[in-house]
């Protein structure tokens, strides 16, 4: 039972991994569950203050993953029209590849603004500032993710080899 308990917290490591910079998996949660799980399995190293710490760390960064992006658009004079147009452009940028995921959220932000009848520039600078917000906040989401994922592999490695 250990051993698929270590299978799938690795899973779910490779999974909060993946959903640090894919916007359809939630990639702190996963991997602070991948830790969970092998808090179930006998002869860990895992303390209160590792669960309690992590767990809230997953709790904030995904918070903030959900408030920055709006939160700096609006600051830097967007629209709601911006704010949709950089979700709907990171999803179809989702069915091209890494670039698509950098360069369509901004496209989409910039489209929105024009249709709210921004100037161009207004439209660019909103647009910049919501590639900046995804930027930083997949940033966030990728370090805790491989930090969690490094976690999991030496705390199951005593556990492996028990």
């Amino acid at each position: 039972m250990e051993y698929i308990l270590v299978i799938l917290a690795f899973i779910c490591a490779l999974a909060g991994v993946a959903g640090s910079v894919l916007p359809a998996l939630p990639g702190p949660p996963l991997s602070f569950v991948g830790l969970l799980l092998l808090l179930l399995c006998g002869g860990n190293e895992i303390d209160t203050s590792t669960i309690i710490s992590t767990g809230i760390i997953a709790l904030i960064i995904t918070i903030f993953d959900y408030i920055a992006p709006v939160w700096l658009t609006k600051k830097s004079g967007g629209s709601k029209y911006g704010t949709w147009g950089a979700g709907i452009g990171m999803f179809v940028g989702l069915f091209f590849g890494v670039w698509g995921i950098i360069v369509f959220p901004f496209a989409g932000a910039f489209i929105g603004e024009l249709i709210a009848e921004k100037d161009t520039g207004k439209a660019l600078k909103t647009a910049f500032v919501s590639f900046v917000a995804f930027m930083l906040t997949t940033g966030i989401k990728f370090i805790y993710c491989v930090i969690m994922t490094v976690l999991i592999v030496t705390k199951s490695w005593g556990i492996i080899w028990n």
